[in-house]
């Protein structure tokens, strides 16, 4: 979250010459509503189960860069899907979060004590991002083009 997975996958998508999607945009078109709302009005796992759909949709229907939601790795399938792919991970610390975010977005799962469960959701995610990431890009500290050049060369991807 606040990690800058729209900014920087744009500029990657833009750089490579090649078309971006990101599955949040996918699931508030077809819902017709915010994450946050579908969260509130039937909660994760039915939220997590549309994600899961959208994620399949766009890794079989778009070749260019795609950002995913923070979540949807928690799924073994969506992990499954994603093997095989360049994925890059863009960590970032609790610390930078506060600066980007100020934790005090609509984040329905940040919504009480956000610095503490933002630490829990990493702590218990990390090693997910890990498992599927192609290249681990630390954003602390840099502006997107600086994420975006580490990204391209950590993925050993040439631009358009």
């Amino acid at each position: 979250m606040g990690v800058g997975k729209s900014t920087v996958g744009r500029m990657l998508a833009e750089r490579l010459g090649v078309g971006y999607r990101d599955t949040d945009d996918d699931i508030v078109a077809e819902q017709g509503r915010a994450i946050a709302e579908i969260f509130v009005d039937e909660g994760e796992a039915a939220f997590r189960a549309i994600e899961k759909r959208a994620v399949r949709t766009a890794l079989t229907g778009h070749d260019g860069v795609l950002a995913l939601g923070g979540g949807a790795i928690l799924d073994a399938d969506t992990r499954g899907l994603l093997a095989g792919q360049r994925v890059a991970y863009l960590s970032m610390d609790v610390e930078e979060a506060v600066k980007r975010t100020g934790l005090n977005a609509a984040r329905p799962l940040l919504a009480v004590n956000p610095r503490k469960q933002w630490r829990e959701l990493m702590e218990a995610r990390r090693h997910l991002y890990e498992e599927v990431a192609t290249a681990v890009v630390p954003t602390d500290g840099r502006t997107p083009e600086e994420v975006t050049q580490a990204a391209l060369d950590a993925l050993e991807l040439k631009e358009a």
